[in-house]
């Protein structure tokens, strides 16, 4: 059963590492959209790449308020949403299976 566990917390860590990264990737993303990037520059248009797919869909959700995209901090929030939720029960479960 430890085995079982260990795979578990691996998990676990894996994804908070991921959700952690992936935050800090729509951080980088508002806070260049507060300039005027180059549309060309490879790391602009990585950034769009990688998070347009979540951050359309809750910006076409929330729609634009007072005229500030509220896309990103939805975003985040869902994240460390994320990270108490999912990935402190699968620390949790693992904890558990350790001790049976």
């Amino acid at each position: 059963m430890f085995v079982a566990a260990n795979v578990l917390e691996g998990i676990a860590h894996v994804a908070d590492w991921i959700l952690t990264l992936y935050m800090y990737v729509i951080i980088a993303r508002a806070l260049i959209s507060w300039v005027n990037p180059d549309p060309w520059n490879p790391i602009v248009q990585f950034l769009e790449r990688a998070t347009e797919p979540v951050l359309g869909p809750i910006r076409r959700w929330l729609g634009w308020r007072m005229g500030i995209d509220l896309s990103p901090v939805v975003a985040i929030l869902i994240i460390v949403f994320l990270q108490y939720a999912l990935v402190r029960s699968l620390f949790e479960m693992a904890t558990r299976m350790h001790i049976e």
